[in-house]
């Protein structure tokens, strides 16, 4: 979200899409993030394993250089061999249904990164300004509508999330392409 002040950093070890299908290893916090709007902190995230199997994961923001790690050995919660096995065979069991969810995660992330970043760029002096007030309008007001059905949509389908995407860019693309 905008301006959060930290991000939390969750390490998981697995082969399918959905974190909660996924075995958690450990986690840290990345604090000390100057306020900015959701998208725009760079964080770079490392992972280095060695030849004892101890994982070693390294956070860093690239504007102040803020960093935080975690190690992580063999024995804090890491899977069997036969356990990994039992999950690669999950993972091909339900591939289909984690590509469905993929899909719909990522259409709804591209229509709330559009709304986000839209809502920026009619934020910012330079444009902002230059926009006819009725046009500014318009785009806000259906960035506040799409926005406002994303957080009472969460469950929608990709095709739902892709259909809210043509609408808002439909009103919003012509009006940014006539500055």
């Amino acid at each position: 979200s905008d301006n959060q002040p930290g991000v939390l950093i969750q390490v998981y070890e697995g082969e399918r899409t959905r974190t909660r299908d996924n075995n958690l290893l450990g986690k840290f916090e990345l604090s000390g993030i100057p306020p900015a709007p959701r998208g725009v902190p760079q964080i770079t995230v490392c992972f280095d394993i060695d030849a004892n199997g101890i994982l070693n994961v390294s956070a860093e923001d690239k504007t102040t250089g803020q960093k935080n790690k975690i190690t992580i050995t063999n024995d804090k919660g890491r899977l069997s061999k036969e356990d990994i096995e039992k999950m690669v065979q999950e993972a091909e069991k339900y591939k289909s249904e984690d590509e469905e969810h993929k899909k719909k995660v990522g259409a709804k992330n591209a229509l709330e990164n559009y709304a986000y970043n839209m809502r920026n760029t009619i934020k910012d002096e330079k444009i902002g300004a230059k926009l006819p007030p009725a046009d500014k309008k318009k785009i806000e007001d259906s960035i506040e509508t799409a926005i406002q059905w994303l957080d009472s949509n969460q469950l929608a389908e990709a095709d739902e999330f892709e259909d809210k995407m043509k609408e808002l860019e439909s009103i919003c693309n012509p009006i940014i392409a006539k500055m």
